[in-house]
């Protein structure tokens, strides 16, 4: 792409968590011609209940200066930061994000999710997460709140948001496909800061279902607020409808 033409189509904000690298790179990957990525960052220490409850206060003031870019769409893109406490927090969080910038097509990625999985006609899922226990349960909690049935989760047990980054796609495919049961519609693995739409594709062809992750289901949001509906190929279906 020429210099001059970037961003041409959407500029995307994302408001991205302090000790997160994976998110960026991601998305930069999954963009079509004329669509620029715009990152702040708001902080997070680990990844605990505690601390992700600071974050929707961090929130309305990165998104306030986020969107003197100028921007098409924002996203903030942390799963756990934006079910940790339910359906109507992560719907605060969408409310406060809009009135800081002045009325900007916002979302986060726990709504991205949801909304991805309903895309892909999924009513009973498995949700997969590098997540202490505690936080993966607040994880399965908002997900039947929002109208899926949550048939099992898996947790591996990180705080440490760097010891995530580090995983590699192999070990989130691994762990994605032993938890997959039959009788699930689609597979969700959450966390921003996972490693993931590298082996989506390979994912939905093995298990032969819809596979959702964070970073690709925010990112498929936050394209079509900006009135970008084009058809993305190898990352999963959702980024195809």
């Amino acid at each position: 792409m020429l210099p001059d033409l970037y961003g041409y189509r959407a500029r995307i904000g994302l408001i991205y968590t302090s000790t997160s690298t994976v998110m960026e790179p991601e998305c930069y990957a999954m963009a079509p011609e004329g669509v620029s990525i715009h990152t702040t960052r708001v902080e997070l220490a680990r990844v605990t209940v505690e601390e992700l409850r600071k974050l929707a206060e961090r929130t309305a003031e990165a998104a306030r200066v986020l969107a003197m870019a100028p921007l098409h769409s924002m996203v903030f893109g942390c799963t756990s930061g934006s079910f940790v406490e339910g359906r109507s927090y992560d719907e605060r969080i969408v409310e406060t994000m809009r009135a800081a910038t002045g009325g900007l097509p916002v979302t986060t990625t726990a709504s991205a999710a949801a909304n991805g999985l309903r895309a892909v006609g999924a009513q009973r899922i498995v949700l997969a997460t590098p997540y202490l226990e505690e936080v993966t349960a607040r994880g399965a909690a908002y997900f039947a709140e929002q109208g899926f049935e949550v048939l099992a989760t898996s947790s591996l047990g990180f705080e440490n948001d760097h010891d995530i980054g580090r995983m590699s796609p192999e070990r989130v495919y691994a762990q994605a496909r032993e938890l997959d049961r039959p009788d699930a519609d689609a597979v969700f693995i959450s966390c921003t800061n996972l490693r993931t739409v590298a082996i989506l594709q390979e994912l939905e062809e093995d298990l032969a279902k819809p596979v959702v992750s964070a970073n690709q289901a925010s990112f498929w949001e936050a394209l079509r607020l900006a009135g970008i509906g084009e058809p993305i190929l190898g990352f999963g279906r959702l980024l195809q409808l």
